[in-house]
């Protein structure tokens, strides 16, 4: 959680997080609220019924020094914060193929089924 601390209102999705263990919500109430980051538990079985478990903080400002610091280890963040950098999505460069696709409900359903989400 700590090395998302620079998102804004940025979330931890985790499948079928256990509600009723009291040190496990405990915990992840702790962190969030430590470091800012939402948590939502994704069922697996009815994603329309997922939950929020922690809400993200809004921050007003961005924490440049994680940011610079995370873009020297990993090449293909830097290539994300670039890319925010310059993003109009009017300039010809830019392309849908850079986002994920949204799926519709049958879709979905064949993705986590695919990828072993869902049984």
């Amino acid at each position: 959680m700590s090395n998302s601390s620079w998102a804004n209102e940025g979330y931890l999705v985790a499948l079928d997080i256990d509600e009723s263990d009291e040190e496990l919500m405990d915990l992840i109430k702790r962190l969030s609220f430590s470091f800012g980051i939402g948590v939502i538990s994704l069922n697996s079985q009815n994603v329309d019924e997922s939950v929020i478990l922690a809400r993200a903080k809004f921050k007003e400002g961005l924490d440049y020094s994680v940011m610079n610091e995370l873009s020297v280890k990993n090449a293909d963040f830097k290539k994300f914060l670039e890319s925010v950098e310059e993003f109009n999505i009017e300039k010809e460069y830019r392309s849908k193929s850079e986002f994920d696709e949204i799926l519709n409900a049958e879709r979905l359903e064949i993705y986590l089924k695919e990828k072993k989400i869902k049984g």
